[in-house]
């Protein structure tokens, strides 16, 4: 045997008993030494649930504070008696009913593209649901999360039907009125720049303001999401005088922010958003979800309801916190329904936004509870 091998075998020998008497306790301190990496020293319990302090401040409170639009028919507005109604706010009283058992504690608080993200830094409100796109810019800014999707939605071009036009790309010299703060004036200088097609903006400081602007004929045409053109459309004095190009110029996914840092707390709004969704996939209703929980059979319906598993006070919260939500506010396709779809005056079919399992199959897909 060489050299070389003889001292290979020596050191191995060495190391093979330290190892040993490492194994066997032979240290002279076994506990974590205090300039040990992060990955090595004791982590939390297994089943400690993280406090959240946005929890926290919400339970002690007695209420959740829900950023929302100052008034866009269908997601978020105040009807005849001063009540607020939409598909976002819903979605709020979701929530509240998730954490109180009661979808009536919250406090809306309604607010503009421009001071949206600042009353959300600032601590005025818990969770922002208005109607705000998950963009690359707002996600790495390292001040907020989005906690998911809850419609999929995309700029277009409304305009009057006298012009008789087939596409966006005709509106060659067109003033164009577009709301700031947003990302609307972006996506219509991407449209027409990409394109050599001349225009104007008409840049107005509120949703509404382009919306009476374009009713006073400030502009030939109002762009933003398709789903804010539909709700202008009904505010007009002849609706059925404007038509929506059929031209999608961008996506638009809409969805729940949260402050960043509060991870808990971010999961609970996701999955609130996510339990809505599943109850519509399982055939959870408002109507059925009580004799659901003691009817069902179906293990996956059996954990979101409560009736089996430990998954809400994980997150701080009561076992029954997805019934809850559903008694509350109903399931997704409920929520749609009485909002944005057929028993609204928006009348807008489902399209992307219907379940991934549907006929024809949408976006919307819910995570699995187990």
């Amino acid at each position: 045997m060489g050299v070389r091998a003889t001292a290979f075998l020596k050191r191995s020998a060495i190391l093979g008993l330290i190892g040993f008497m490492a194994a066997c306790g032979g240290g002279e301190d076994e506990a974590t030494p205090p300039d040990a990496p992060l990955s090595t020293r004791p982590t939390t319990p297994t089943g400690t649930v993280p406090v959240s302090p946005t929890l926290t401040a919400v339970k002690k409170r007695g209420r959740l504070n829900c950023g929302v639009n100052e008034g866009l028919v269908g997601f978020a507005y105040t009807d005849n008696r001063g009540e607020w109604r939409g598909f976002d706010v819903d979605f709020c009283r979701g929530l509240a009913a998730a954490i109180f058992g009661d979808p009536e504690a919250v406090r809306f608080v309604p607010l503009t593209a421009q001071n949206r993200f600042q009353a959300l830094e600032d601590g005025r409100i818990d969770v922002l649901w208005r109607n705000t796109s998950w963009t690359m810019e707002r996600d790495t800014a390292g001040v907020h999360s989005f906690a998911g999707i809850n419609y999929y939605d995309g700029q277009g071009f409304l305009v009057r039907r006298t012009l008789a036009l087939n596409s966006a790309v005709e509106l060659n010299g067109a003033r164009v009125c577009v709301q700031s703060g947003s990302t609307s004036a972006l996506n219509v200088d991407d449209f027409f720049r990409s394109r050599g097609i001349e225009y104007r903006a008409v840049v107005l400081p509120t949703e509404e303001a382009a919306r009476q602007a374009y009713g006073r004929e400030d502009c030939d045409t109002f762009s933003a999401d398709v789903s804010a053109l539909a709700a202008a459309r009904t505010t007009l004095s002849d609706p059925a005088q404007h038509v929506i190009l059929p031209d999608v110029i961008s996506k638009e996914p809409l969805g729940p922010v949260v402050r960043r840092g509060d991870e808990q707390w971010t999961a609970i709004v996701r999955w609130t958003q996510n339990a809505l969704i599943l109850a519509e996939e399982m055939g959870v209703t408002q109507a059925n979800v009580e004799a659901q929980v003691e009817e069902a059979r179906d293990p996956r319906v059996r954990r979101l309801l409560g009736a089996e598993g430990d998954f809400g006070t994980r997150m701080g919260l009561s076992n029954a916190w997805a019934r809850d939500a559903v008694a509350g506010v109903g399931n997704y396709g409920e929520i749609f329904d009485r909002n944005l779809g057929s028993q609204s005056a928006l009348d807008l079919a489902r399209g992307l936004n219907a379940q991934w399992n549907a006929r024809p199959a949408g976006l919307i897909y819910g995570l699995p509870v187990r």
